[in-house]
C-alpha cells in the first residue's frame, strides 16, 4: 500500500509552538533513582549499568527495567513515588532486552545470542514478588522488544537477529532473518509449546529477505503493530491467528530549515529530503491510530513522530517541528546534526484525568515532549527534563504517575549514571523549562546552550546577557534574555565577529556590559589547543574592536583553566581565574586585575574551600555595590555535590599587587548555597552553576551550563537567588 506523505506546514508547526506551555494540567518531575543503587552486592559500585525498558506492576508500586550491562533485570519500590528505593536485582545470565509486566509476573526478552550469525534467546517469567524465574521459553533468536496483550492472553516477541553493522557497512539483507513470537498465557503461565512464529519475510521493499523486527505493541482487539526499523516497514498482525492484517512502508519525510552539519554551530537552513522514518518504538492511540517515533538507523530518521491508521494512512506528521522544541529548550545534541538530530526514540501513550497523552522521548536530547492527542494534530503541552538518554517510559495512570528510564552510565568518564525518573500528573502549570529560546525572524529556532557567563543590562532590570563556551566553536555568541517572564525567553542571540565573519579561537566563559558601550568578555585559553588566554571587547552587535593577550609574566605559569568570569569596576577589569596556576599557593586562585587606562595587570588572592572529592575552582565574578560576589564550586554531581556557592568580598579588599609579587589575599563571606535550587529540580544535581550576575533592580540570578547535551542530561537550570 502506498503511503500519503503529509508535510507539516508552517501554520501548523507555529500553532503547535503557540499552544506550548498554556495549560495549567502537566507533569512535575518528583524524583530521581540512581540505578547504580541497584547494583547487587558482592559488585562494584563502578560496574556499568544500566536501565533501559521500563514497566510496572499491576499494582503501581514496583517499576522494574531490563539492564543490559548488569545482565539482569532491577526492581525499584515507589509506594512512596517522592522516595524510590532499590528493591533488588535478578541476575538472568544473558542480555535482558526488554520488559512488560502481567498480573504477579514481569517477562523478560534475554538474549543469549553467540554471534550476530547465531542469534539465540529465550523468554522469561519472572516474579515479582520475590525476584525468582518461574519460566523459560526458548525463542530460537535474538528477542528485542516485548508486549503484553491487555487481555493477559497474549506475549509478542519481536525477534530482531540484528545485523552486524561492521559487516559490509551494515548493509542488509544479513542472515537469519526476524520474525515475530506470539505467545500465549494459559492459566497465568507462558506456553512456550504453542509459540506462533509469524514469517515476515517478502512483506519489504527493503531487503525483503532480511526483516529486522523492532518493536511491539497490542491495542484492545488483540491486534498488533510491528515496526520493522531498517526495512522501514510496518505491520499489523492479528494475535489469535498470526495472520498479518496490513502492512506498508514508514515512508518518508522532507525536512527543511534543519541543522545537518557537526560544525560546532547551531544553523537552522538546511534541509533533507526523502528521508525514511525508520521507525522504533510503537504506541497505539486507540483501536486504529498508532504513532511511532521516527529514530533511524540504517540510513534514515526522520527527526519526529507520526500518526497512521491501521491502514497505512499518514495522519499527522510532526516534521522538525518537535525537533524545533528540543532546540528551544536548549537540549538539541549538536554534535548528532551530521546523523539523526535529536534521535527521537522511546513512546508512551496513556490516558490522564479526560486527556490521553503521548509521550516522546529524544534520545540524544535526553528530553521528553509531551502531547495531547486531540484525534487530528497533536498538541504540545510541555518538554519534560530527563537523564541521559530516556530510552522508554512507563505511565501509571491509576497514580497519577509516569517514569523513564535512562540508559547512559557514564561512571567510566567520572560523570552522571544512568536514571530513572518519576514524574506527577498535576494540576499546575509546567516548571521546565526554566529558560528558553524563541523563532528568529527567519521563523527559525534560535539555538542555544552551554551557556557559560551571566551579565545584567545597566539600566532595564530583568534584561540578562548570557555567552556560550567553546562547545559552539564555530558559533561563539551572545545571547539576550528576558527575564521577567517565565519560562526566562532568549530573544535575540548575537555571533561574535572578527573581520566580518564569526571569530575562531575562543571559549568565552565571562561576560560584562561595558557602560561605555558594548561588553568585555573573558575567553579561557587551552595552549594544547592554540586558544589563547584573553580579553576581547566587542561592539553591541558582537564585533571584536579589542584584543587583550594575558601578558608574559602570567602566562609563564599558565595551565589549561583559564578566566572563568570578568566584572567592571571603574577603570579595572575583574577577572576569575577557575583554577590554581603553577604560581598559586595551595587552595588559593587569582582574581586578576586589568586596567583599561594604564594597561596594569595585577592581582590578588581567592582562598579556595576544600575538596573532598575532584577539584573546586571558580565559575563566576559580579560586582554591584561595593561587593564582588563570586561563584566557587566544586566539579562534582548528584550524591557527590557538596561545594556550589557563592561567596562576596569586599571590593575595599580587591587592592592588586603588580604580577610577580607578593599577592595579598582576601577574605570571603559566604552569600548563598545554590544546592537547595540544584536539587529542587529532582533530578541528579549538576555540576556547573556556571553563570550569576544581579540586575539592575538588585534581583540575582543564576544559570548552569548544560555542557551542549554532550555526555550531559541537557538540563539547564536558570532561577532568581536573591534581592541585593
Amino acid at each position: 500500500m502506498e503511503v500519503k506523505h503529509l508535510k507539516t506546514t508552517l501554520l501548523a508547526a507555529t500553532i503547535a509552538a503557540a499552544s506550548s506551555f498554556a495549560h495549567a494540567e502537566s507533569f512535575q518531575r518528583i524524583a530521581t533513582f540512581a540505578v547504580a543503587d541497584n547494583i547487587p552486592a558482592g559488585k562494584a559500585k563502578s560496574s556499568v549499568t544500566s536501565s533501559e525498558i521500563i514497566t510496572a506492576s499491576e499494582d503501581g508500586n514496583t517499576l522494574i527495567y531490563s539492564d543490559s550491562p548488569m545482565g539482569g533485570i532491577g526492581f525499584i519500590d515507589i509506594k512512596n513515588p517522592n522516595q524510590p528505593l532499590a528493591a533488588g536485582f535478578l541476575d538472568l545470565q544473558g542480555e535482558p532486552t526488554s520488559v512488560a509486566a502481567i498480573g504477579k509476573m514481569v517477562i523478560a526478552g534475554v538474549n543469549t545470542s553467540k554471534s550476530y550469525t547465531e542469534p539465540s534467546g529465550y523468554l522469561a517469567a519472572v516474579s515479582i514478588a520475590s525476584h525468582k524465574l518461574i519460566q523459560k521459553c526458548d525463542l530460537g533468536g535474538q528477542p528485542d522488544s516485548v508486549a503484553v496483550s491487555k487481555d493477559g492472553r497474549f506475549v509478542a516477541v519481536a525477534i530482531e537477529n540484528e545485523r552486524d553493522e561492521e559487516l559490509n557497512d551494515g548493509e542488509l539483507p544479513q542472515m537469519p532473518a526476524g520474525y515475530l513470537s506470539i505467545v500465549p498465557i494459559t492459566n497465568n503461565k507462558l506456553d512456550c509449546a504453542s509459540i506462533k512464529k509469524v514469517d515476515l519475510t517478502g512483506i519489504t521493499e527493503i531487503a525483503p529477505t532480511d526483516p529486522e523486527p523492532e518493536f511491539v505493541a497490542f491495542n484492545d482487539n488483540n491486534e498488533i503493530a510491528l515496526t520493522l526499523q531498517e526495512n522501514n516497514h510496518i505491520a499489523i498482525i492479528d494475535a489469535e491467528s498470526g495472520k498479518i492484517i496490513h502492512h506498508f512502508s514508514a515512508g518518508t519525510v522532507d525536512l527543511n530549515n534543519i541543522d545537518t552539519k557537526k560544525d560546532g554551530a547551531l544553523t537552522f537552513n538546511q534541509s533533507l529530503t526523502n528521508v525514511r522514518r525508520e521507525p522504533d518504538s510503537v504506541k497505539w492511540l486507540d483501536n486504529d491510530r498508532f504513532v511511532i517515533a521516527n529514530e533511524g538507523d540504517y540510513k534514515g530518521g526522520a527527526r519526529g513522530f507520526t500518526i497512521f491508521n491501521k491502514q497505512g494512512e499518514v495522519l499527522f506528521e510532526s516534521g522538525a517541528s518537535f525537533e524545533y522544541e528540543v532546540v528551544k529548550t536548549g537540549h538539541y545534541p549538536e554534535k548528532r546534526s551530521g546523523k539523526k538530530g535529536a534521535e527521537p526514540e522511546g513512546i508512551e501513550v496513556a490516558k490522564f484525568g479526560n486527556d490521553t497523552y503521548i509521550f516522546v522521548m529524544s534520545e540524544r536530547g535526553s528530553i521528553m515532549g509531551v502531547y495531547r492527542d486531540t484525534g487530528a494534530d497533536p498538541e504540545l503541552v510541555q518538554m519534560l527534563p530527563s537523564g541521559i538518554a530516556p530510552e522508554s517510559a512507563i505511565a501509571i495512570p491509576k497514580r497519577g504517575l509516569i517514569a523513564t528510564a535512562n540508559e547512559e552510565d557514564m561512571v567510566k568518564d567520572k560523570g552522571a549514571r544512568s536514571h530513572v525518573m518519576i514524574y506527577q500528573w498535576t494540576k499546575t502549570a509546567p516548571t521546565y523549562p526554566m529558560i528558553q529560546s524563541t523563532m528568529d525572524n527567519n521563523n527559525r529556532p534560535i539555538g542555544w546552550g552551554a551557556l557559560s557567563g551571566l551579565a545584567a543590562d545597566l539600566n532595564q532590570a530583568g534584561t540578562l546577557y548570557a555567552i556560550s563556551d567553546s562547545f559552539y566553536s564555530a558559533q561563539p555568541a551572545i545571547f539576550t534574555i528576558d527575564a521577567t517572564q517565565s519560562p526566562a525567553l532568549i530573544k535575540d542571540k548575537i555571533i561574535i565577529t572578527h573581520g566580518g565573519r564569526a571569530a575562531e579561537k575562543l571559549d568565552l566563559e565571562g561576560i560584562a556590559v561595558d557602560p561605555q558601550g558594548g561588553f568585555w568578555l573573558a575567553s579561557e585559553g587551552n595552549a594544547e589547543k592554540s586558544v589563547p588566554h584573553q580579553l576581547l571587547h566587542v561592539t553591541k552587535r558582537g564585533a571584536i574592536d579589542q584584543t587583550v593577550p594575558f601578558p608574559a609574566e602570567l602566562l609563564q605559569h599558565q595551565e589549561r583553566f583559564g578566566a572563568e568570569g570578568i566584572a567592571i569596576q571603574g577603570d579595572s577589569l575583574w577577572v576569575a581565574i577557575q583554577r590554581p596556576w603553577k604560581d598559586d599557593e595551595k587552595n588559593t586562585v587569582k582574581l586578576l586585575s586589568y586596567n583599561t587606562k594604564t594597561k596594569q595587570w595585577g592581582a590578588v588572592r581567592y582562598p579556595l574551600e576544600s575538596a573532598q572529592k575532584g577539584w573546586i575552582g571558580l565559575s563566576e565574578i559580579t560586582i554591584y555595590g561595593d561587593n564582588a560576589y563570586i561563584v566557587e564550586r566544586d566539579n562534582q554531581l548528584d550524591s557527590d555535590a557538596k561545594v556550589k556557592r557563592l561567596y562576596k568580598v569586599a571590593l575595599s579588599e580587591l587592592k592588586p599587587a603588580p604580577l610577580g609579587s607578593q599577592l595579598p589575599t582576601v577574605s570571603k563571606t559566604l552569600v548563598h548555597d545554590f544546592l537547595p535550587e540544584l536539587k529542587a529540580a529532582k533530578g541528579y544535581v549538576v555540576d556547573k552553576i556556571e553563570g550569576f550576575t544581579i540586575d539592575a533592580s538588585g534581583q540575582g540570578y543564576a544559570v548552569t551550563d548544560n555542557d551542549g547535551v554532550d555526555d550531559s542530561s541537557g538540563e539547564t537550570l536558570f532561577f532568581k537567588v536573591d534581592k541585593f
